[in-house]
C-alpha cells in the first residue's frame, strides 16, 4: 500500500529513485517492498554503495567463491558482482519501465571513477557495462568532468542511456545538456532510434551547502549567517531554470519532433549532512515536474514519515535563488571555485570508495581460495 507522502511527491511530478542497492536488499525483498510502499521507480548506485554492500554483506560469499575457483582477477570479480546486482534490479523494475515507456524503471551503474579524466577509456567501459548488464532499462553513469563530456556524447550516439553524474555548476550543466543534444544528433545520423535513448543529469545538492556553509562560518557575522544552508537548493532551482530554457530551444524542439526524450534533472546527494537541518529539506524544497530525486533509504523514510509535500516548490523561485547566490558571492565566496573543488573531491571520494571495494573483493577472493 502506497504511502501518502511519497504518493503526493510522485503526483507532483517527481520520480522517486532509491540511492542504494545490494545483494541482501535484492534477496530479502526489501527493494520490492519499497517499490510497492514508497513509490520508488528507479535505483541508482555508485562506488561507495557497492563498497559498503560488499564489505558488510554475506550475500556475495557464494559468488565470490565461484569467482575464486575460476581464477578471476579482482577487477573481473567486481564486474561480475556489480553487474549481477544491477541485472537483477533491472529485471525487478522492468514492469515499471514498460508501463512508463522507459522513463522510469531504471537502474544506474557507474564507470570506474579512475577513468574520469580519460575520454576513450570511459567510452570503452560504458559500452562494456551496457553489454554486460544486457538490460534495456540500465543506465550507465558517466561523471560530468571535462573528459566525461565527449564520452557522454559518444555513448548517447551509440544508443546507450546515460546518467550523467557529479554535476555541481550551472555552466557545466549547460555543457552536459549540449553533450546530450550532440549525442542525439549523432545517433540520428547513425540510424539509432533516439526514442529509446534516455538520460538524466544528476545535480548534487547537499555537498554544495556543506562547502559553502564551511566558508560562511569562517567569515562569520549576521550577513553570512542569513544565507547559510540555502545555496544547495538555490543552485538546484537555477538548474531547473536552465533545464526549462534549453529544452524549450529550437534545437531541442527539432530533436523532440524526431522522437527525443527529455534529459530530466536528477537531484542527487539529497540526504542532509548537517543534523540541524530538516531531514527532508532537499526533497520538499525541490518539487517540480519532470525531475528525479534519488534518496538514501533514511531520507526516503523521513519523507514517508513527515515530509510535507506542498506541490511545485521550484517554479518562479529563480529570482530569489539568483539573489541568494549573489549575496554569497558578495561575501567573497567564489561559486566557480567551490563547484570545481566539489567536482574534484567527488571524483576523489569515488576513487577512494573504488579502492576500498577492490581491497575488500581482493581479500574475499584470497580467503575463498
Amino acid at each position: 500500500m502506497s504511502n501518502q507522502n511519497t504518493a503526493a511527491l510522485a503526483a507532483s511530478g517527481v520520480s522517486i529513485w532509491l540511492d542504494d542497492l545490494s545483494r541482501e536488499r535484492l534477496d530479502s525483498g526489501s527493494l520490492e517492498t519499497l517499490l510497492d510502499e514508497r513509490d520508488v521507480t528507479g535505483v541508482t548506485t555508485n562506488p561507495s554503495i557497492f563498497a559498503a554492500a560488499l564489505k558488510n554483506g554475506e550475500a556475495y560469499s557464494e559468488q565470490v567463491a565461484e569467482l575464486a575457483r575460476s581464477g578471476a582477477s579482482v577487477d573481473e570479480a567486481i564486474l561480475e558482482i556489480t553487474t549481477e546486482d544491477v541485472r537483477r534490479a533491472c529485471d525487478l523494475l522492468r514492469p515499471l519501465y514498460d508501463r512508463t515507456q522507459g522513463v522510469d524503471g531504471r537502474v544506474s551503474i557507474e564507470v570506474s571513477p579512475f577513468l574520469a579524466n580519460d575520454t576513450e577509456a570511459t567510452i570503452a567501459e560504458a559500452k562494456l557495462l551496457s553489454e554486460k548488464v544486457g538490460r534495456e532499462n540500465a543506465m550507465i553513469k558517466i561523471p560530468a568532468t571535462e573528459a566525461g563530456l565527449p564520452a557522454i556524447t559518444e555513448v548517447i550516439a551509440s544508443g546507450i542511456s546515460v546518467n550523467v553524474t557529479l554535476i555541481f555548476s550551472l555552466p557545466r550543466y549547460r555543457e552536459v545538456i549540449n553533450a546530450y543534444f550532440t549525442g542525439l544528433e549523432q545517433a540520428i545520423e547513425r540510424g539509432n532510434d533516439i526514442a529509446k535513448i534516455h538520460s538524466v543529469a544528476s545535480f548534487f545538492v547537499s555537498r554544495v551547502d556543506v562547502e559553502i556553509d564551511k566558508r560562511l562560518d569562517a567569515i562569520g557575522g549576521e550577513e553570512a549567517k542569513a544565507v547559510r544552508s540555502q545555496a544547495g537548493v538555490a543552485n538546484a532551482r537555477l538548474a531547473y531554470q536552465v533545464f526549462e530554457e534549453l529544452f524549450d530551444s529550437e534545437r531541442a524542439k527539432t530533436l523532440r519532433n524526431a522522437g527525443a526524450r527529455l534529459q530530466r534533472p536528477l537531484w542527487a546527494s539529497t540526504g542532509v549532512k548537517d543534523p540541524s537541518l530538516p531531514d527532508t529539506l532537499y526533497v520538499v524544497e525541490l518539487v517540480a515536474r519532470d525531475v528525479v530525486n534519488t534518496m538514501p533509504e533514511k531520507t526516503l523514510e523521513a519523507v514517508a514519515d513527515h515530509g510535507e509535500i506542498r506541490g511545485d516548490s521550484v517554479s518562479g523561485t529563480h529570482h530569489d535563488a539568483n539573489r541568494l547566490l549573489d549575496a554569497i558571492d558578495a561575501l567573497g565566496i567564489s561559486y566557480a571555485e567551490v563547484t570545481q573543488q566539489l567536482e574534484d573531491e567527488g571524483v576523489e571520494k569515488f576513487n577512494d570508495a573504488w579502492s576500498q571495494l577492490r581491497a575488500t573483493v581482493q581479500g574475499q577472493l584470497e580467503q575463498a581460495r
